[in-house]
């Protein structure tokens, strides 16, 4: 008999208190290896802070964080980033003054073992060089090398995220709201990319989206948030018919459409 391969990422009772105002509660979620899972729900249902607990931001006061079956609930934040646990943030986390090349190649020196000093950059030929342009390459980045990533268009920062998480080969990716501010006709190519990260890594993918008809078009699985909690979790097909979730964002109390 196989043994059962353990679930990309798994929240069990998952809760969080600060100065007596309860952020998350009894927060469950089960994704399988290689998914792409969206979370939606109305502002300040949690999504972010899921997040910051997820990656290590914040410490939960309740339940635990397993991912491929480890506990990662007490570990730190460099210590899940080892493990395999990527994220790119709301506003931009990239190095503004560094270069397109190097912000992506600084990601690939890191993953093979080295450092993030500023003062140990591989040469232009070393194999960190070269996978981080494989990476520009994949999301159409090269004509932009040497700019400076302070320089380029919202779209292209967010394109340039995506490069660096798959510098990192990150094995679970959390995208905290990959379009916002993205340009309309920048949308389409940011989903393109998105879909060839978990395509080329396999990798499992966890995102934030407000743009729900782009989100329902590309996951497969959506969790919906509420006040802390997650109220369902579904398919987009069974999300978009469910009462309960329709009831969470026409404002009503969510108890009246049980």
């Amino acid at each position: 008999m196989s043994t059962p391969v353990p679930s990309a990422l798994k929240i069990e009772g998952l809760g969080l208190q600060i100065g007596g105002a309860t952020i998350l509660k009894d927060v469950d979620l089960d994704i399988a290896p290689g998914s792409i899972v969206g979370v939606i729900g109305p502002n300040g249902a949690g999504k972010t802070t899921l997040f910051n607990v997820i990656s290590g931001v914040a410490r939960p006061t309740a339940g635990r964080i397993l991912m491929s079956g480890d506990d990662i609930t007490r570990t730190s934040v460099p210590h899940r980033a080892r493990a395999g646990l990527g994220r790119t943030f709301q506003t931009s986390s990239l190095f503004p003054r560094l270069s397109v090349l190097e912000n992506v190649r600084l990601a690939a020196q890191v993953s093979r073992g080295g450092s993030y000093s500023l003062l140990r950059f591989p040469k232009r030929s070393d194999a960190a060089t070269a996978h981080a342009l494989e990476q520009l390459v994949k999301v159409g980045l090269t004509h932009k090398l040497d700019t400076a990533a302070g320089d380029i268009s919202h779209g292209d920062k967010r394109k340039l995220e995506i490069a660096v998480l798959l510098a990192t080969e990150a094995s679970l990716v959390l995208l905290d709201e990959p379009m916002a501010g993205v340009a309309s006709g920048d949308i389409a190519g940011l989903v393109g990319n998105i879909r060839d990260l978990q395509r080329e890594t396999g990798c499992t993918v966890l995102m934030v989206e407000h743009h729900i008809d782009v989100l329902m078009g590309l996951v497969e699985k959506v969790a919906v948030m509420y006040s802390g909690s997650i109220i369902a979790f579904d398919t987009p097909a069974q999300i978009m018919a469910n009462p309960l979730v329709q009831s969470a964002y026409l404002g009503k109390p969510v108890e009246s459409a049980a």
